[in-house]
């Protein structure tokens, strides 16, 4: 399934807290209803997306994990924006 979204964030190689700290700012710049997709390479995110998602209100679509050719896992999010 494919996802349309507004806005990319790409927070690959960054470590807790910077993907939320980036997702929050690009979030603000966005309307109400837009779809923002991040992309990570940091475990915890998926823990620190559902969290963030539940705290601000910003509805979570999406969090999937995916293997790289280079064997790295990357993780991705939709959030839309409330």
């Amino acid at each position: 399934m494919t996802i349309r979204f507004d806005k990319d964030l790409d927070a690959r190689g960054l470590n807790c807290p910077l993907p939320i700290l980036r997702a929050k700012k690009a979030l603000n710049d966005m309307s109400s209803g837009q779809i923002l997709r991040i992309v990570t390479t940091d475990p915890g995110s998926v823990r620190d997306f559902n969290a963030f998602a539940l705290q601000t209100g910003n509805e979570l679509i999406s969090s999937t994990e995916t293997s790289t050719e280079t064997g790295n896992q990357e993780f991705e999010f939709h959030l839309v924006r409330k």
